[in-house]
């Protein structure tokens, strides 16, 4: 929110009233309100005002990328000149008083984000830095909107990253997005470019119940866990192969938090369409999820509740747990976790694991004892992507780079026979802090 220069008028981004979220002028003498700017598909990013005047000057929309309406005209050429500089997305991070020298950033799908020194006067922008100009000269894959529609008739949007030098059809991982009310935004996404170099390409979908889209979008995933949500992805999937882009037989699917649990979803709800898939962090019993909730979450519980079910409907979020359909699991798991997660607790990947190791499914395991809701250290994220690497090439067929020690770490690697006598065997990895002469 934002009051005018003169205290008469607040300015405020709300969706009252309205699909999206709208910018709006409120005048707090009459009550009126005034809808600025507004899409009737997507809501309201950014806005962009002057440092002085406090008047509004653009508003943008995050569509396939940002998108600029300029309600000022006096920054009109501006942006314009701007938009000529280079490529990507571009913010004005900085303004001086006179608002004649602004610091303006260029985000990019397939390299760093440079920043530009952009004079006003002459309409002139110089290049000051990047912040991070290792990336500038690697062969990075670029990131391509798409969208589709999906079984019941919503186009859903998301974006596809392609290796660099390979042929149609590519191993693929469907890298599904974690909150789940959030979204994948176009721009450079280490992951993906991880999985492009190791030869897959990467399809991130908005699912339904995803956020930026309004209102309606974002409400249609509600009770969707393992239906309608993972509809859409599957969908997703279908789309990759008619467009001849992935090997039906070369998909996994991966994520972090909800997106772990679409892993597991994928894995016992639609047995057959995955190659393999990679879990982490995700949550494997929606009853035990809820009844786990950290402090900080009491406030979200109803919200919680409205979205994904009830505790009180015990049936129902039992039906969407993969924890009670492990029997129909027949492809690979890989589950990361770490012990202190607060949100998703160690117990939702313990108890799968147990469950897969009694019915003799193939599992591995890897536990983090100094990590908590997905991992910060920058050598367990080195281990655990080293881990998956691995197990994405067994079962996909892309380049590796075997697991090592790191500093700092040391990581026991373990083969555990798995109950009942089976020929199978899963690999379970704990870290262990430690200190190096």
């Amino acid at each position: 929110m934002l009051f005018s220069e003169d205290g008469a008028t607040l300015y405020l981004i709300a969706s009252h009233d309205a699909n999206t979220q709208r910018l709006l002028a409120l005048n707090l003498a009459s009550q009126e309100e005034v809808a600025i700017a507004s899409d009737e598909q997507y809501d309201v990013s950014d806005v962009m005002v002057h440092p002085t005047e406090r008047t509004l000057q653009a508003v943008s929309f995050y569509k396939e990328k940002q998108e600029w309406q300029i309600l000022d005209g006096r920054i009109a050429e501006d942006f314009a000149a701007l938009a000529a500089v280079r490529s990507g997305e571009f913010f004005i991070g900085s303004r001086d008083l006179a608002d004649q020298n602004w610091l303006v950033a260029y985000a990019t799908d397939n390299g760093p984000v440079y920043y530009y020194h952009y004079e006003r006067t002459s309409k002139t922008a110089k290049l000051l830095f990047s912040n991070r100009p290792e990336l500038e000269d690697l062969p990075l894959a670029s990131m391509e909107p798409i969208s589709y529609q999906s079984r019941d008739g919503l186009t859903l949007h998301g974006y596809l990253t392609q290796p660099v030098g390979a042929t149609t059809p590519y191993p693929t991982v469907l890298l599904v997005h974690g909150g789940p009310w959030a979204r994948d935004s176009w721009g450079y996404d280490p992951t993906a470019q991880w999985l492009a170099n190791r030869g897959y390409a990467v399809l991130q979908v908005n699912f339904r119940g995803s956020t930026g889209y309004g209102k309606a979008f974002l409400n249609a995933g509600n009770r969707q866990w393992a239906a309608a949500m993972h509809d859409d992805l599957i969908d997703g999937v279908n789309w990759l192969i008619e467009q001849g882009i992935s090997d039906r037989d070369k998909i996994a699917i991966m994520g972090g938090s909800y997106g772990g649990y679409a892993t597991l979803v994928g894995l016992t709800f639609t047995p057959e369409v995955f190659a393999c898939g990679v879990d982490i962090v995700g949550p494997s019993n929606l009853i035990t999820l809820l009844q786990s909730i950290p402090p900080y979450w009491k406030p979200l519980l109803a919200q919680m509740e409205h979205r994904v079910g009830k505790l009180e409907d015990a049936g129902f979020l039992r039906s969407r747990s993969p924890l009670f359909f492990v029997e129909r699991i027949q492809r690979p798991l890989l589950i990361g976790q770490g012990a202190n997660d607060p949100r998703v607790k160690q117990a939702e990947s313990k108890q799968i694991v147990a469950a897969m190791r009694q019915a003799g499914k193939p599992v591995e395991y890897a536990l983090y004892t100094d990590e908590g809701h997905g991992f910060a250290r920058p050598e367990n994220r080195l281990h655990f992507f080293a881990v998956a690497e691995e197990f994405l090439a067994k079962y996909l067929g892309g380049r590796y780079e075997r697991a090592r020690e790191i500093s700092g770490h040391f990581w026991s690697f373990a083969v555990i026979a798995v109950s009942r006598g089976l020929a199978r065997v899963d690999r379970y990895y704990q870290a262990f802090p430690q200190t190096f002469a």
